[in-house]
């Protein structure tokens, strides 16, 4: 009889974390934005999960970027993140709801709270 050990998977490496106010860019889409919030892990409920065509790991850092010249907001895990060194503001409408102004190549995240 053969045996197989069941060896759990390792947990999400947390190399990419990003910090609100931090530009970003996706992987995958290229798109490129700037992070207002960040879920330790997907808050999202099992249908939205269900539709995403990547399914990355819900048990890492997941992210609310606002899109550069749109008016989308994604949620994006950390693997499919990149920092984004453009040092190039993001142009997004809820900008000043959330944030107070650009230096140093980052938005400066303000005190009002992301939606839950």
């Amino acid at each position: 009889m053969i045996s197989f050990h069941h060896t759990p998977l390792p947990e999400p490496s947390n190399q990419s974390l990003f910090e609100p106010g931090q530009l970003v860019r996706h992987r995958r889409y290229g798109y490129r934005g700037v992070v207002v919030a960040r879920d330790e892990t997907c808050q999202a409920d099992h249908g939205w999960y269900a539709k995403n065509q990547t399914q990355p790991s819900r048990r890492q850092p997941w992210y609310h970027v606002l899109v550069h010249e749109s008016v989308a907001c994604t949620y994006a895990a950390a693997e499919n993140l990149l920092a984004d060194d453009s040092g190039q503001p993001v142009i997004h409408p809820l900008m000043e709801r959330f944030f107070d102004g650009f230096a140093e190549g980052r938005h400066l995240r303000n005190e009002t709270a992301w939606p839950m």
